[in-house]
């Protein structure tokens, strides 16, 4: 297991190392040496030292984002005949920097992570979640208010507390912020960072603040968990649809190592991603194709909307 990183006083990450198959010739098996040497060829080409470290952004707490991610890892790392390390980050911005600074070989990064990734770490997207139709699944930012709340827009959100969930989040941060500077109330409303999307819910829910950011992925997992009636709230702002999560390499990868990865993700079976108490699935809250690939391919071309809405925020890597 690699060791944990320490990146700044609030960028550690929870860790869990995942033993999966033999990824040297000394630790293989004498009764099956055909599967010995395909681990070992295929660990060469993709962790040519052993392991792969996959990482992911904390969109969720770690004690569920941990369970939830085990089978695709499992499942992953015997494809590959590797070892992997699964790491939750801290924050988004640790994980990017995990990254930039050798620590991360594959990440999850939320759309708006993923351009800082790339343009700070060289983050290559090779994959993400394929809908019920089988294209690319999406979800969409928005911001409630209790019921019977006297605000009922952006607009009226002037003079009133509004909770996001973390810097560099797609829907938790550069989403909202956007539309309240559309509608001209950017100055005008005071944001609050809760830390993390149930955070941004919980603070909503406890009366801390009169509107949150609450994603359609949060809030899907919070009714699966009764600790969230939307009939009890109203919805002021709705976003486009957002692009769903692209997992991506390092560009210090080898392209052999990028196209092993790559077909080891777009043929794992829907069990890496449905699996256990709280699944993939549930997290992202997407509904996986019955019959053909759960992930499908992407490119940075995927996620223009992204780089165009970090420009449109005057945002550059140096907000990191």
């Amino acid at each position: 297991m690699k060791k944990r990183y320490h990146l700044a006083a609030a960028a550690s990450v929870v860790t869990l190392g995942l033993s999966l198959a033999a990824c040297s010739p000394s630790s293989s098996s004498s009764t099956n040496n055909n599967a010995a040497a395909a681990a070992s060829t295929s660990s060469h080409v993709a962790c040519p030292n052993g392991t792969l470290t996959f990482g992911v952004e904390p969109y969720d707490n770690a004690s569920v984002l941990i369970p939830a991610y085990q089978a695709l890892s499992t499942d992953l790392g015997k494809a590959l005949g590797c070892k992997v390390n699964l790491q939750v980050a801290e924050s988004y911005v640790a994980e990017i920097l995990a990254m930039k600074n050798g620590k991360l070989d594959m990440g999850e990064f939320g759309p708006a992570g993923f351009v800082f990734a790339s343009q700070q770490a060289g983050a290559v997207p090779l994959a993400s979640f394929a809908d019920s139709n089988g294209q690319l699944s999406t979800y969409t930012a928005g911001i409630w208010v209790k019921k019977g709340s006297p605000i009922t827009s952006l607009k009226a959100l002037a003079g009133h507390t509004l909770a996001l969930s973390s810097t560099g989040s797609t829907s938790g941060d550069w989403e909202p912020r956007y539309a309240l500077i559309q509608a001209g109330v950017q100055n005008k409303v005071k944001t609050e960072y809760a830390g993390g999307h149930p955070e941004s819910l919980e603070a909503l829910l406890h009366g801390k603040v009169d509107a949150a950011e609450i994603n359609s992925q949060t809030e899907a997992s919070a009714m699966a968990s009764h600790t969230f009636n939307p009939s009890q709230y109203t919805q002021i702002w709705k976003s486009q649809p957002i692009p769903n999560d692209p997992i991506s390499v390092s560009g210090t990868l080898s392209p052999a190592a990028r196209t092993a990865i790559t077909h080891a993700l777009l043929n794992l079976k829907a069990s890496a991603f449905t699996s256990g108490k709280t699944s993939i699935a549930d997290e992202l809250d997407f509904t996986p194709p019955a019959s053909g690939h759960v992930m499908i391919p992407v490119t940075q071309a995927t996620y223009t909307q992204l780089f165009s809405l970090a420009k449109a925020l005057n945002l550059s890597s140096s907000d990191l």
